[in-house]
C-alpha cells in the first residue's frame, strides 16, 4: 500500500471522518429516540417520572464519570482500539436495554450505553482533531462532526416514533446494533491509529470521586421532590457530593499526572467554551426532556407525530452547525456563540409561558429558534475547546468537551424535570387530598402525568374527565416552571460568554513583526553559537506555506544566530523569509541553515 493510499493519508482522512460521523450519530440518534420513547416506557413499565430522569441520567453518570478515564486511555493504549471497544459496549448495553423486564434493568443497560460511549467518544473527537492538522480544515470538520450531531436528533425522534408505531419500546435501543456493527468493520480498515507517547497513567482515585460525587448530586436533584429538600438525606447527599467534588480538585490539582489538567481552566477561551457546551446541552436535553411528554400526555400526539413536531429543532441545528465555525472564524467566536446562547434562552423564555390551551403551532416558532441558536453555539465552542489544549493532549481535551456536555445535559434532565415534578405534585396533592385515595392510586397520580391519565381512564364519568384536565393544567405549569428555569441559566450563561470568552484564539492575533517580516516569538536564548554546518537555504517559493518561523536570537552580534521551533525543524529552509540576509543597511551574502540545532545565520555577517 502505498503512502497515499494508506489509513491516515491525506486521501483517507475524509473517509476517516465519515465514520466518525456515523459513530457521533449513533450515540446522538440514541438520545433523541429515547425521549420520543419515553412515554411508551411509562405506560408499559409504569416507570414514574423521577425513574425516567433515571433512566436518562444513569447513562450520562457512566459517561461522565468514565470520559476522562477512558480518553487517557486511548491517548497510552491506541485511540483506534479504545474507539472500536467503545463501539462494542455501546452495542451490548443498548440489546441488553432492549429486552429489559423492568425499569432497574432498563436504568442498568442504559449505565453500560454510558460505559460504551465514554470510550468511543473522546477517541472520536481526538481521532479527527490529529487527522486535521490545521485550524482551517479542523474548524471544517467539526463543523460537519457537529452536524451529524444534529442528523442524529433530527432523524432520531422521527425514526423512533416510526418503531414505536411498529415495533415495541425496545426497539428503539435495538437499532443502535447494525449501526455499531458497520461502522466498527469500517473502522478497522480506515482509522488511523494514534496515541500520545507521553499519555497519562490511570487514576482510579480520581475516577470513583468524580462519579461519587456526581452520582450523588443528581441523586439529591432527582429525589428532592418525594422527599423534600430538608430532609437528611437530600442534604446529606448534597454536602457529601459538595466533599467529594472538592476532593476531586484538590486530588486532580495534585498530581503530577492529572486525568483532568486543572491548567486548562486558566485559558479562558477553554474554560468559557466548557460552559457554553454543558449550558448549551442543559438547555437541549432539558426541552427534549419536558416537550416530548407535553406533545403525548397533553397534546394526544402519536409517538411518530410527536418525533416530526420535534424535528424542526434538529433541521434547524443541521442546517446551522456546518456553517457555525465557519462564520466564527470570519466575525470572531464570541461573536456567534453569544447569539446562539440568547436565541436558545428567548426561545425558552417564550416556551415557559405555554398554556393548556395553546397548540403546537405556538410552539413551532420557539422551536426553531432554539435549533438555531444551538446550531450556532456548540460546533464554535467545541472549536474553541479543542484549540485551546496541545494536540498531544487531544484526548484529554476531546474528554473534558464530552464530559461537560453530559453533564450539562444529565444537569438539565435532573433540574427542570425536578422543578416538572414539585409543581406537578404540588398541585395534584392539593387537588387530591379532598377525596379518599388509596394509598398506591395516590402514589400513581404523582408519580407521573402519564400514571394519571391511565388511572383516569379508569375513573367512569366526570371524575375521571376533571382528573385527567386537572393533572394536564398541572404538568403543563410545571413544565412552564422548568422551562423558565432553563431560560434563566441559558442568559446567565450568555452574559458569560460575552465577559469571559476571547473573540478570537491568541495565535491567531497579530503579533509584533520582526524587521524581516516574521513575526517575534520570544525573548532571546542566549546558548553558545554553534559552528555552521549545513548548506544555504532553498528559495520559499520552492516549497510554499510549511510554518511560520518565529525568531529567537541566539547572540547579540548584528546579523547573528537565530532558532527556530522545533516544529519547523524538517523544513527550516522553505520556512526562511527570502529578505532574512538582506538587510537595508548592507547585504548578507548567505543563509546558513544548521538544522542539527534548528538554528539559522546569516554567513559572512
Amino acid at each position: 500500500m502505498t503512502p497515499d493510499a494508506s489509513p491516515g493519508s491525506h486521501r483517507w482522512r475524509w473517509a476517516t471522518l465519515s465514520i466518525l460521523c456515523v459513530t457521533l450519530l449513533l450515540v446522538s440518534l440514541d438520545l433523541t429516540i429515547l425521549s420520543v420513547a419515553l412515554p411508551s416506557i411509562v405506560r408499559s413499565l409504569h416507570a414514574t417520572s423521577s425513574q425516567l430522569q433515571w433512566i436518562i441520567d444513569a447513562y450520562a453518570v457512566a459517561f461522565a464519570g468514565l470520559l476522562l478515564t477512558l480518553g487517557a486511555l486511548g491517548d497510552r493504549a491506541g485511540r483506534k482500539w479504545v474507539f472500536l471497544a467503545g463501539l462494542a459496549v455501546f452495542a451490548a448495553g443498548s440489546a441488553f436495554s432492549a429486552f429489559s423486564a423492568g425499569v432497574g434493568w432498563l436504568t442498568a443497560g442504559r449505565a453500560v450505553m454510558g460505559a460504551g460511549a465514554a470510550a468511543l467518544m473522546p477517541c472520536t473527537l481526538s481521532i479527527l482533531t490529529n487527522v486535521f492538522s490545521t485550524d482551517r480544515d479542523r474548524g471544517r470538520a467539526i463543523g460537519i462532526w457537529s452536524a451529524s450531531a444534529g442528523l442524529g436528533v433530527a432523524i432520531g425522534p422521527v425514526l423512533g416514533g416510526f418503531l414505536l408505531v411498529h415495533y415495541w419500546w425496545g426497539s428503539v435501543f435495538l437499532i443502535n446494533v447494525p449501526i455499531a456493527v458497520v461502522g466498527g468493520v469500517a473502522a478497522i480498515f480506515v482509522i488511523p491509529n494514534s496515541r500520545n507517547a507521553r499519555a497519562k497513567r490511570p487514576d482510579p482515585v480520581g475516577m470513583l470521586l468524580s462519579v461519587a460525587g456526581f452520582g450523588l448530586l443528581l441523586w439529591a436533584i432527582i429525589e428532592a421532590p418525594g422527599r423534600s429538600w430538608g430532609a437528611p438525606l437530600i442534604t446529606g447527599a448534597l454536602a457529601a457530593s459538595a466533599a467529594l467534588v472538592a476532593g476531586f480538585i484538590v486530588w486532580e490539582h495534585r498530581r503530577t499526572d492529572p486525568m483532568l489538567p486543572v491548567s486548562f481552566f486558566r485559558n479562558r477561551r477553554y474554560s468559557a467554551a466548557i460552559a457554553s457546551l454543558a449550558l448549551v446541552i442543559f438547555a437541549l436535553l432539558g426541552l427534549l426532556f419536558l416537550m416530548t411528554q407535553y406533545l403525548q400526555f397533553v397534546l394526544g400526539f402519536s409517538a411518530f407525530r410527536a418525533g416530526l413536531a420535534i424535528g424542526p429543532v434538529a433541521l434547524v441545528l443541521l442546517l446551522t452547525a456546518p456553517f457555525s465555525a465557519v462564520l466564527a472564524r470570519k466575525i470572531g467566536t464570541k461573536s456567534v456563540v453569544v447569539p446562539g446562547l440568547v436565541l436558545i434562552a428567548a426561545g425558552l423564555g417564550f416556551l415557559s409561558q405555554t398554556t393548556i390551551g395553546d397548540g403546537y403551532r405556538w410552539c413551532l416558532s420557539f422551536f426553531l429558534l432554539i435549533g438555531c441558536g444551538v446550531g450556532l453555539a456548540l460546533a464554535p465552542s467545541t472549536d474553541s475547546v479543542m484549540g485551546s489544549v496541545p494536540k498531544d493532549e487531544a484526548g484529554v481535551g476531546s474528554a473534558t468537551s464530552d464530559t461537560s456536555m453530559q453533564v450539562g445535559g444529565a444537569l438539565g434532565v435532573a433540574v427542570l424535570g425536578t422543578a416538572l415534578n414539585l409543581r406537578y405534585q404540588h398541585l395534584m396533592t392539593a387537588l387530591i387530598s379532598h377525596h379518599t385515595v388509596p394509598p398506591a392510586i395516590r402514589d400513581v397520580i404523582l408519580g407521573s402525568l402519564g400514571g394519571a391519565l391511565q388511572v383516569a381512564a379508569r375513573i367512569p364519568g366526570p371524575t375521571g374527565t376533571v382528573l385527567a384536565a386537572a393533572a394536564r393544567q398541572s404538568f403543563v405549569s410545571g413544565m412552564d416552571l422548568g422551562l423558565l428555569i432553563g431560560a434563566i441559566v441559558v442568559a446567565a450563561a450568555a452574559a458569560l460568554v460575552l465577559l469571559a470568552l476571547p473573540q478570537r484564539p491568541h495565535h491567531q492575533e497579530s503579533p509584533p513583526k520582526h524587521p524581516f517580516g516574521w513575526p517575534r516569538a520570544g525573548n532571546p536564548a542566549s546558548r553558545p553559537l554553534p559552528a555552521a554546518g549545513s548548506p544555504p537555504a532553498r528559495h520559499p517559493a520552492q516549497t510554499p506555506g510549511t510554518c511560520v518561523p518565529h525568531w529567537h536570537r541566539l547572540d547579540a552580534k548584528p546579523g547573528g544566530r537565530y532558532r527556530l521551533p522545533a516544529r519547523c525543524s524538517a523544513t527550516a529552509a522553505a520556512a526562511i523569509h527570502p529578505r532574512a540576509c538582506h538587510g537595508p543597511d548592507r547585504p548578507r551574502p548567505g543563509l546558513v541553515v544548521d538544522t542539527a540545532r534548528d538554528s539559522f545565520f546569516c554567513a559572512g555577517a
